[in-house]
């Protein structure tokens, strides 16, 4: 069966033009900054907006400040500090009223309080059960006492360190 020319040319330029299309999809978003653009009139109201949005957690992503994320959460977030900041609200009350919506857990810096104790002591915790139960694994280690080698198993041992067949090697086929 002849393979038409125009044919071959055809998936050629269709397999060049997926493989380019997959090579550069990736890096279509790469011009976006990794901090979201002001949307305040007012660039002394957008940089207080900008501070406290990078003290809260995105509730979404949780790795990433509202400052940073992309996520509609986060947007919905950034305008209700910048609603709130533009209406007079200090930062102090700003952060009250999403600590008492959506809990500390969107404080990138929660309190120390006895429902974050263990976040902040639990560290410290690990670790020193850590350097415990080195110590206590070191000292029982110094206390056992060495395995004693019979006559036997030091011949063969020595047999084995200077090169020589042991008994059980000759024996073997």
């Amino acid at each position: 069966m002849q393979v038409d020319r125009l044919d071959v040319c055809a998936a050629l330029r269709r397999a060049t033009a997926i493989a380019l299309f997959t090579l550069i999809a990736p890096f279509g978003s790469i011009s976006a900054s990794d901090v979201a653009q002001p949307m305040a009139d007012d660039p002394e109201l957008e940089a207080r907006v900008m501070a406290l949005a990078r003290d809260l957690r995105c509730l979404v992503c949780q790795n990433e400040s509202i400052a940073e994320s992309r996520a509609p959460l986060a947007v919905d977030l950034r305008a209700q500090v910048r609603e709130q900041l533009g209406a007079g609200k200090s930062e102090a009350d700003v952060l009250d009223f999403l600590v008492s919506r959506y809990g500390d857990f969107v404080l990138y810096k929660p309190p120390f309080r006895a429902s974050t104790a263990l976040l902040w002591l639990g560290p410290a915790f690990l670790l020193l059960g850590g350097v415990g139960w080195l110590l206590f694994r070191l000292r029982r280690r110094a206390e056992e006492p060495l395995p004693q080698l019979s006559d036997e198993e030091r011949r063969r041992a020595r047999a084995l360190l200077e090169g020589a067949p042991s008994d059980s090697q000759e024996q073997q086929p």
